[in-house]
């Protein structure tokens, strides 16, 4: 196992993939949920969920996440990284949600799946990468 370097961890964050997010909760252990997030190598990570959820609340309220994305197939391969909230803009930008769906679920796809969203506000949230942690498994198998 070796780790990636920063240009492969980047590229691999930026790849599509469904994360889990993991946020701090009082008195409980840690919400981890799938979400779809967005990523350009270099910059911030950006996550929407409805304004009104249990996530928004514990995001807002600790300002901080876990971000883990993973190849699930040999070779395995992952990225961890933990970061802190510099913006939340609600509602989330239409355009972002649309792009956002777009990637995960195809044009038709994506477009539909906005549509049938409509009338949830949603929030974004900016994520600035504080740290990494990565394995990369190839030529270990």
């Amino acid at each position: 196992m070796k780790a990636f370097s920063e240009t492969e961890r980047q590229q691999f964050l930026s790849d599509k993939h469904v994360g889990v997010l993991s946020v701090a909760a009082e008195g409980r252990p840690p919400a981890s949920v799938p979400i779809w997030y967005d990523y350009t190598p270099g910059g911030n990570i950006r996550i929407m969920t409805g304004s009104s959820s249990r996530k928004a609340r514990l995001i807002e309220r600790t300002g901080a996440v876990t971000l883990v994305v993973q190849r699930e197939e040999p070779p395995y391969q992952y990225v961890v990284v933990e970061g802190s909230v510099v913006d939340t803009t609600t509602p989330a930008p239409p355009e972002l949600q649309e792009a956002i769906a777009i990637r995960y679920l195809g044009e038709e796809g994506g477009s539909a799946f906005v549509s049938s969203m409509e009338g949830v506000e949603e929030v974004l949230f900016t994520i600035r990468p504080d740290r990494w942690l990565s394995a990369d498994f190839t030529g270990d198998l």
